[in-house]
């Protein structure tokens, strides 16, 4: 008998038939778990029958088992790969949430968001006090030395509205109705919303450096306020100029403390990390301050509106005072009650 024959005649090693008989017996059971996660996929769980939900957990275990035999006997990798995917999407369905897109937002916004701003407090405290130190700084040097202004605000940002302008020239940017989109307030306003969200989005993601540019650009954005609000003070405009500025900025500025506060924190990771690594408590805390700064963006969304419309339109200023005062305490009930109760 030659070589070839005598192969050929070599009866199959066990361990085929074994494999050949694990996928014969196994493989209906994937299959109709492989069903029912389409089923499920294309309606939901309340497609499924009551049996088809009572056997969805027990063939989810049945097709990990088959993963770990499949693995243990070195079984086809295109079959292991299957029962994988298989098993992955089996969890999600088993274990996995039941609420909706519209659900999670919600529970996002109702706990997720106000509980992540309750624990940051300190942090949100620090970036308010940083801002306000700017405010008051900037306001104290420009009211005693006007030349201070041009140390603080740029001349695109000042467009025009500076020392040397004239008393009426600046009441009348605090009045206009902003109906002409080509005049000084809409560019002005335009301006001010998008340095804001800038500075706020740069002061969270150069936290990473110690801090240090947090600390930095929420100075600058202080002083530059406390630039103009000197400025307008010293003509006698100081009280229309706040309520001309908070109808917005009650919830724009508001919007920059978090935005800080998310950047202070990864500063804080940095420089303080405990028992990890530097770079695992970034990763860390960083998730929680994204939740914090996400919630800054929406806040970003509404300052944009009350600028775009409740400041053009609202010209009385009392009225401004009373709608910023309402803004300002709607977020203070939100971030400090909010999700306190039971899920």
């Amino acid at each position: 008998m030659s070589a070839v024959e005598a192969n050929q005649a070599t009866p199959r090693p066990a361990f085929d038939l074994k494999s050949t008989s694990f996928r014969r017996e196994r493989e209906p059971g994937w299959r109709r778990l492989e069903a029912l996660l389409e089923k499920a996929r294309t309606g939901g769980l309340a497609k499924l029958e009551t049996r088809e939900l009572l056997s969805l957990p027990i063939l989810y275990r049945a097709a990990l088992s088959s993963l770990s035999v499949a693995r243990s006997i070195s079984l086809d990798q295109n079959v292991v790969h299957y029962l994988e995917g298989l098993a992955g999407r089996a969890y999600l369905l088993v274990y996995g949430g039941r609420t909706n897109a519209l659900a999670a937002m919600g529970n996002f916004l109702r706990f997720t968001l106000p509980g992540a701003v309750r624990k940051a407090g300190v942090y949100i405290a620090l970036s308010a006090f940083i801002l306000a130190l700017g405010v008051i700084v900037g306001y104290v040097l420009t009211l005693g030395n006007a030349d201070w202004y041009y140390s603080f605000v740029s001349d695109s940002m000042a467009a025009g509205r500076g020392p040397n302008a004239e008393t009426e020239s600046l009441r009348e940017v605090l009045f206009r109705d902003g109906r002409d989109t080509k005049d000084r307030l809409s560019a002005f306003a335009s301006f001010l919303f998008s340095n804001n969200a800038r500075v706020g989005m740069l002061a969270f993601a150069l936290g990473f450096a110690f801090g240090a540019p947090t600390v930095l650009l929420l100075l600058i954005n202080g002083l530059t306020l406390g630039a103009f609000a000197a400025l307008y003070v010293s003509r006698g405009l100081g009280y229309d100029f706040w309520g001309w500025l908070l109808i917005h900025g009650a919830t724009e500025l508001s919007a920059i403390v978090l935005c800080g506060a998310g950047g202070l924190m990864l500063g804080a990771a940095v420089v303080f990390p405990g028992d990890y690594t530097r770079l695992v408590n970034l990763g860390r805390v960083g998730r929680r301050a994204a939740v914090i700064v996400i919630g800054a963006v929406i806040m970003f969304f509404f300052a944009a509106l009350l600028e775009g419309f409740g400041r053009q339109l609202i010209l009385h200023t009392p009225t401004r005072y009373m709608v910023a005062a309402a803004t300002m305490v709607g977020w203070l009930w939100y971030a400090l009650r909010s999700g306190r109760q039971a899920r």
